[in-house]
């Protein structure tokens, strides 16, 4: 039978659903992203703007990798939520056993591959020139905890899962809490720098895994027997089928980062790669609640699927758009106002400062229909429909983005750069229009 945590899914308002999920998990991102925003101003305070761009080098590697237990544990999620929709909590513990061990024998075997292809990967992803020294450092203790990273990202999916999302937001809330007092420590008062930080950020995912341990061990519904633990094929198929989307989605945002940062060298020098390790910070935190709703959408999306409740889900999506759509105009809005005073916040280089509010306004200049995408995405992530959700994922930032940040620097040069990410947007906001309508046609008449 399903848990009475979950059941809740099925039986609540969908506006009161979507406000309980939503705003743990928004306040989750929020303490995320202040941890990171904060990381990278008392970093580019304390050590300078070339230690600003060499984190934000090193990121898309650790951060692809911590992907894959984030992919496992969203694709695991859908199946979680679907079956305590359908009474089914033998299929969900088996689910959650089969995340655990994927993401262990996953994560592991990608770090060891990363560390192996050190020398190799920093360059590849734009860590050149004085860049380098400060990015192998802060790259090779941060891999030592990716896998710690990869089980927090599962486990934390799983939580929201369970019909849990305050339990998921304390797991966001602890690292973000002791990276910031952990930076302080390390770079202000025991002036380690680069090292000091990377220490920081890896200390910061073992408070985040330990939390996750505490919670499955004594507050999880999910009771797992060592059985669990062995891999069952057809839940491993599904798992990854629905998983490679975020995982996806991570590898695409990683080719980004690493053509960006080489075409940004190539144009403007390392000045521009601090611009734009400015503007990656800022894009998460100031969209922090459209993917918090994103989020909080999943479980409520997935649950009733699988109940074959057809109204709540279409009230869900109707309303997740309306908001999302409201709470990204007001980003885009909050961007054009105060983008000057954003840039100085970071870093007292007159070059940076003076090239990055320029830059910010147009990367957000279609911030406001960006949760079309998100949505449409998310719904077929939710309902167990792998093959549209990654498509859709590629639109954005593969099909579109990509090709043209080759084009456009031709004509515009750097300017090109900063155009192709809202043009990219739009172009996959109507792609994705197109099928999520398409496929609620469908689904109010099946």
């Amino acid at each position: 039978m399903a848990t009475p945590k979950a059941t809740k899914l099925g039986q609540l308002p969908i506006a009161t659903l979507l406000l309980q999920q939503s705003v743990p998990a928004s306040i989750g991102i929020l303490a995320m992203s202040i941890n990171i925003l904060i990381d990278t101003i008392f970093v580019g305070q304390w050590i300078g703007p070339d230690a600003i761009a060499a984190i934000n080098v090193v990121l898309p590697v650790s951060f692809f990798i911590g992907a894959v237990g984030m992919a496992i544990g969203i694709g695991g999620s859908s199946i979680i939520s679907r079956a305590l929709g359908e009474a089914n909590l033998g299929k969900a513990q088996r689910t959650f056993g089969n995340q655990l061990t994927m993401t262990v024998l996953c994560t592991v075997s990608f770090v060891l591959i990363g560390l192996f292809f050190v020398d190799q990967l920093i360059p590849l992803f734009g860590g050149q020139g004085r860049i380098f020294p400060l990015a192998k450092i802060y790259y090779v203790i941060v891999l030592y905890g990716v896998p710690v990273l990869g089980f927090c990202m599962m486990g934390n999916n799983v939580v929201r899962a369970e019909g849990k999302p305050k339990y998921a937001m304390y797991a966001m809330l602890l690292p973000s809490m002791s990276n910031i007092t952990l930076d302080i420590i390390f770079i202000k008062f025991f002036g380690w720098g680069m090292m000091g930080a990377a220490w920081a950020t890896t200390l910061s995912y073992v408070v985040c895994g330990s939390y996750l341990v505490y919670f499955f061990v004594v507050r999880s519904e999910l009771r797992l027997h060592w059985q669990q633990l062995l891999l069952k094929l057809e839940i491993v198929k599904e798992i990854g089928g629905l998983g490679m989307v975020t995982l996806s989605r991570q590898a695409v945002v990683s080719v980004v980062v690493l053509v960006v940062n080489n075409l940004l060298f190539e144009y403007g020098g390392e000045a521009q790669l601090a611009v734009y390790a400015i503007i990656s910070r800022m894009l998460m935190f100031a969209l922090f609640p459209v993917l918090g709703v994103t989020q909080g959408f999943l479980p409520i999306a997935g649950y009733n699927y699988g109940a074959h409740n057809k109204e709540r889900v279409l009230a869900l999506i109707r309303l997740t758009l309306l908001v999302v759509t409201v709470m990204a105009s007001f980003v885009f809005a909050a961007i054009f106002t105060w983008a000057d005073p954003i840039a100085q916040l970071f870093t007292s280089d007159t070059d940076v400062i003076a090239q990055t509010p320029y830059a910010l306004r147009i990367v957000f200049a279609a911030t406001p229909i960006l949760g079309i995408q998100l949505i449409g995405a998310a719904y077929f992530q939710a309902i167990g429909k792998a093959i549209p959700a990654l498509l859709l994922t590629l639109t954005r930032q593969g099909f579109f983005f990509i090709p043209l940040v080759f084009i456009l620097p031709s004509y515009f040069g750097i300017d090109g750069i900063w155009m192709a990410f809202p043009l990219g947007e739009g172009l996959a906001t109507i792609v994705t229009a197109f099928f999520l309508f398409r496929e609620l046609k469908n689904y109010k008449l099946a």
